[in-house]
């Protein structure tokens, strides 16, 4: 039972440890959507250019480390509170065309 009360224990820390923050780069600044990426990764949400009422989202990192072998990180922009180009990386195949 024992043993039992300590892989549940170490589930849920797990679980938490490998959970992805999401922000809405709209609503922050380019410092601060930066900023967020400083932990490795994040989810960005961000309204579609052409339709407002239409979310988009994606997942941004840090660097290249965050990306699988296949992938590489590459520049990126999303809108923040102070520009519409606020520059971010984003994993995209290392060979293709990053959709």
């Amino acid at each position: 039972m024992r043993r039992l009360a300590i892989l549940i224990a170490a589930l849920v820390l797990s679980g938490e440890a490998s959970a992805i923050e999401r922000y809405q780069s709209s609503s922050m600044s380019c410092a601060r959507v930066q900023a967020a990426l400083n932990d490795g990764q994040a989810i960005l949400r961000y309204p579609a250019p052409g339709n407002p009422s239409l979310v988009l989202f994606d997942r941004y990192v840090r660097d290249r480390t965050f990306c699988s072998s296949s992938q590489r990180a590459e520049l990126r922009s999303v809108p923040a509170a102070d520009t519409l180009n606020c520059r971010v990386r984003k994993c995209i195949r290392a060979s293709g065309s990053g959709r």
